[in-house]
């Protein structure tokens, strides 16, 4: 996911390789469990705004032990009344005040039969649906349903039964990227969808604010039936269309080895199709459903999505899936910036210029996401910095090398982005994001998400991993980590990995032990501030000048920095502090006089949360420095203005 939302040709792509080829070379890189499986027949009446649908799922236990329930999510009920968990936490997050949505907005979702289908027998397990809210007790929240399977029935490990569900939608005005404007409909966690079962038991959170999605890896064969004039995007590729009598159209859409299955429709989508080929990475069919006043932007968006494919391929390991839909959302359609598997939601803007850079970046961004979420499908409800903020990184550096002319530093460190709460960019990283500074979360990271202060959920997860990772990077280089990325990203994919996993491969891809910092930077809330204290240089023997340079450690956070003076001929001292120690005093005797002192002067330490104190000078600045803040001043106020205007 994006929190929000430069036009350089794509270079030209390699002569495509033979299609049975390249279809055994992605083959090979799907490995999934494939323990959920779901065959969804669903019609949509755009009118009513309904969804009225049917799905069988087979399910096979791969726990280590034995289940006598089943637990589904049914997202849509987020939306129903303001007693939902997900209501009550955005209220919460705003005025305080009861968040009621009208009828005709709202989105609910209600299951009419439930039938399990076990060694061809069934059950009609339909009056043993209740709701249940493991995470707050909320008894008014419909987002979850538990089903008993009977006296004395259970599914073993290894074992595998048929669901069937009956279900009705109401399709929403878009809440979390999910629902519909006019006649747009872009639908998202939509079905009754079963939770994970690990051997610790089932993993089936209530829906919240500020966490996505977790569930089992299967094959999806979905009939999407839509008005006969509309074009249907959706996960996977579709087998078939067939006309109907009543003026609509049925398209099958079939994907295997993904976690989950979203489609749009709309009477106004514009298709294009490109392809991106690379002699190391397998082939990728790329669709584009555009609005008709973006049709001039179709290039930049494709050009972003090779970039991403690119980047992350080389970088982590290949896209397996063969192909990719990018969906240009309508205006004010709320469903910018969303991640499906082998689909995603872009973002644009009518007028968007050549040095706008939004447009690439959120195409990136959600491209990205087909790697760290859709393959490696960690536990967002609890670990969402696992996608998002593993994503925000590889962003940064992705998009670093797709457009580093757009990429310069001239937002006075980040200001300007991250005062209105904009996606983390690789200099805004690099400059230490003032917003990140501004409010900083009070949860340590390693807190489930959905239990975060909502005021904190995005920098916690998105931006303060992104400043660790750089911090990391900076390190040990990215010869060091770009590797233990790709071993994690190889070890990992369809696994459902937990921090741990990335911690302990980082440490032995890298050949260190980096507990030290994980510990910090996901096991606390440490704040992390060095700064110079005090800085004397006084004449002392004969041709002599005694300087003194006293740095201070003022927060919790530990982390070695160097600590540099610079005299007056252009030498400098620098002195390695492991930083453990409140304060730290070093001297020096030079025959001249010391002119400034820096803590950290490299900027390894991105996680500082005040580099103003970073440094001390004895030299007068004068106007240079009156006329250096007032620059960064003037371009803080034409990015704000600019940024005020895209919102507008």
């Amino acid at each position: 996911m994006m929190l929000a939302v430069g036009g350089r040709q794509a270079p030209a792509q390699p002569e495509a390789q033979p299609l049975a080829q390249s279809a055994a070379r992605t083959a090979t890189l799907l490995q999934s469990p494939r323990n959920a499986n779901y065959r969804i027949s669903a019609r949509l009446d755009p009118a009513a705004r309904t969804i009225t649908a049917s799905e069988t799922l087979t399910w096979r236990n791969i726990s280590a032990n034995a289940t006598s329930t089943l637990q589904f999510h049914l997202y849509y009920n987020a939306w129903r009344d303001g007693d939902s968990t997900w209501l009550r936490e955005s209220a919460r997050s705003a005025d305080g005040k009861r968040i009621d949505v009208p009828p005709e907005e709202a989105g609910s979702i209600d299951v009419s039969s439930l039938r399990v289908l076990r060694n061809g027998a069934a059950s009609d397990l339909t009056p043993a649906i209740r709701f249940i809210a493991p995470d707050d007790g909320n008894a008014k929240d419909r987002t979850v349903i538990e089903v008993a399977l009977g006296p004395g029935v259970s599914v073993g490990p290894g074992e595998a039964i048929d669901v069937q569900i009956a279900w009705r939608s109401h399709v929403p005005r878009t809440f979390a990227r999910t629902g519909a404007r006019g006649n747009f409909f872009f639908i998202g966690q939509w079905f009754p969808k079963i939770g994970v079962l690990e051997d610790a038991g089932w993993h089936c959170h209530q829906f919240h604010l500020t966490t996505e999605f977790f569930a089992d890896f299967g094959t999806y064969d979905v009939e999407l039936t839509v008005p006969s004039s509309w074009p249907v995007g959706a996960t996977g590729i579709e087998q078939s269309r067939k006309d109907n009598t009543d003026g609509t159209a049925t398209h099958r859409y079939v994907q295997e080895d993904v976690h989950d299955f979203a489609w749009t429709t709309s009477p106004d989508y514009i298709e294009r199709r490109e392809r991106f080929e690379h002699p190391a990475l397998p082939p990728v069919e790329m669709r584009l459903l555009l609005q008709p006043e973006h049709v001039s932007q179709a290039e930049r968006h494709f050009a972003a999505t090779r970039a991403a494919l690119k980047s992350y391929g080389q970088w982590f390991g290949p896209y397996p899936y063969g192909h990719i839909t990018i969906v240009d959302p309508a205006w004010q359609s709320g469903a910018d910036g969303m991640e499906y598997p082998t689909l995603f939601t872009a973002g644009t803007h009518l007028f968007a210029p050549a040095n706008w850079r939004d447009l690439e970046e959120v195409t990136v961004h959600e491209t990205g996401h087909q790697f760290w979420y859709g393959i490696v499908a960690s536990n967002e409800f609890e670990h969402a910095w696992m996608d998002e903020g593993l994503n925000q990184f590889s962003t940064a550096r992705a998009m670093e090398a797709f457009k580093p002319d757009l990429y310069a530093e001239s937002f006075f460190g980040g200001l300007v982005l991250w005062t209105v709460n904009l996606p983390v960019t690789r200099e805004n990283d690099r400059n230490g994001l003032p917003w990140f500074r501004q409010r900083m979360p009070v949860d340590a990271q390693s807190t489930p998400s959905f239990r975060y202060w909502s005021g904190s959920s995005s920098a916690l997860s998105y931006a303060k991993t992104a400043l660790w990772l750089h911090t990391l990077e900076r390190m040990i280089g990215w010869e060091t980590l770009q590797p233990a990325m790709s071993t994690y990203f190889s070890r990992y994919s369809f696994k459902h990995p937990r921090p741990q996993d990335f911690f302990a491969t980082v440490n032995q891809a890298s050949g260190q032990d980096l507990t030290w910092f994980f510990q910090q930077v996901n096991g606390t809330a440490n704040v992390f501030d060095y700064s110079i204290e005090l800085l004397t240089s006084e004449p002392a023997a004969k041709d002599m000048f005694h300087t003194t340079v006293v740095v201070r450690r003022l927060r919790e956070g530990i982390f070695p920095v160097d600590v540099v003076v610079t005299f007056e001929n252009g030498e400098r001292q620098q002195w390695r502090w492991d930083g453990r120690e409140s304060w730290k005093t070093y001297e020096a005797d030079r025959p001249v006089r010391a002119v400034s002192a820096e803590v950290d002067p490299d900027r390894v330490l991105l996680l500082d949360t005040n580099v103003t104190n970073n440094s001390v000078t004895l030299q007068p600045q004068g106007e240079a420095a009156a006329r250096k803040w007032s620059l960064a001043w003037l371009l803080w106020l034409q990015g704000q203005l600019l940024t005020y205007g895209f919102f507008v």
